[in-house]
């Protein structure tokens, strides 16, 4: 019996590019003899009772064999795991990735190499003074130019480069009740970084990201691409880091290095892949498909 499947993305956001992503996997899947449907995450109601965990949906299908999840509704994910579905990636490797600060303790916990780092103290919204005995600290630890970087953020959004305590000043004012944290700038890399894909265990695409005037590399940001040959050093570490946070794929952005070795940036659990199909001709959605049904064929 050929495994079925179900492809969520969230039905919130503007444009088609999370639907285009869904498309390009059940594409692949259909390829592999797997039928798949696609759903937004809002035609999918988490219910709970005391006698039932449910998914409400008006079609009434059949639960699936696995799920791809390309968004970030956690608890839509933990509630079809919670129903014995196996779910790609998983709802807690999803809520690490998301979660920047998580994400880099699960890394340094692994003694993956990051920038140095200092999560920022808890502050409540709209609390009218604060303590900046914390910025004092950051600046003396990591110095100028710093990244201040939200927990929360996409597309290279919600990353800022500081380059006096003034300005840091009114950055943390700014965003002060949303989590946050410190960070070193890694200058040798500054607009450039690497993308590799990671599925299970191997780097099955990979590019270098330029932007001439940002700090940034993402293509959102402007950047530009090249196909990359990735070194050994290279695969290994962003293979681990995808292991780090517990991820089946993922994006693994790296940074350049002062003396030349790579540095995480950040592990991206839902990272599309149109960019790297154009860049390199690699459809990453056939590996995914592949690893998927592997998995479920082992289990």
């Amino acid at each position: 019996m050929n495994a079925q499947g179900w492809i969520i993305y969230n039905g919130h956001l503007p444009g088609k590019k999370f639907l285009d992503f869904a498309e390009w996997i059940k594409s692949a899947a259909s390829e592999k003899n797997s039928d798949t449907s696609i759903y937004q995450n809002n035609e999918l109601l988490t219910y709970l009772s005391s006698s039932k965990l449910q998914v409400l949906h008006n079609e009434q299908q059949e639960l699936p064999d696995y799920v791809v999840f390309t968004d970030k509704d956690i608890y839509l994910a933990k509630q079809l795991e919670l129903l014995g579905i196996r779910v790609f990636n998983t709802s807690e490797a999803i809520a690490v990735s998301d979660d920047k600060i998580l994400s880099y303790q699960y890394l340094a916990q692994e003694n993956i190499p990051i920038p140095k780092t200092i999560i920022a103290p808890k502050i409540f919204a709209k609390t009218r003074s604060f303590d900046d005995s914390g910025l004092q600290m950051a600046i003396k630890s990591l110095g100028f130019p710093m990244i201040v970087k939200e927990a929360f953020g996409s597309f290279g959004e919600q990353v800022y480069l500081i380059h006096t305590e003034e300005e840091l000043f009114e950055k943390v004012n700014e965003i002060q009740g949303k989590p946050f944290l410190y960070q070193e700038f890694i200058t040798s890399s500054y607009g450039r970084d690497m993308r590799l894909h990671v599925v299970g265990n191997q780097v099955v695409a990979a590019m270098k990201r330029h932007a001439a005037d940002d700090f940034r590399a993402n293509i959102t940001a402007g950047g530009t691409t090249e196909a990359y040959h990735p070194t050994k050093q290279e695969q290994d570490l962003a293979v681990a880091a995808t292991k780090a946070i517990g991820a089946d794929f993922a994006g693994v952005d790296l940074l350049f290095g002062p003396d030349g070795n790579p540095i995480i940036c950040e592990v991206n659990s839902n990272a599309h892949i149109r960019n790297m199909y154009e860049c390199t001709n690699v459809n990453i959605a056939d590996f995914m498909i592949d690893y998927i049904l592997d998995t479920l064929r082992e289990k």
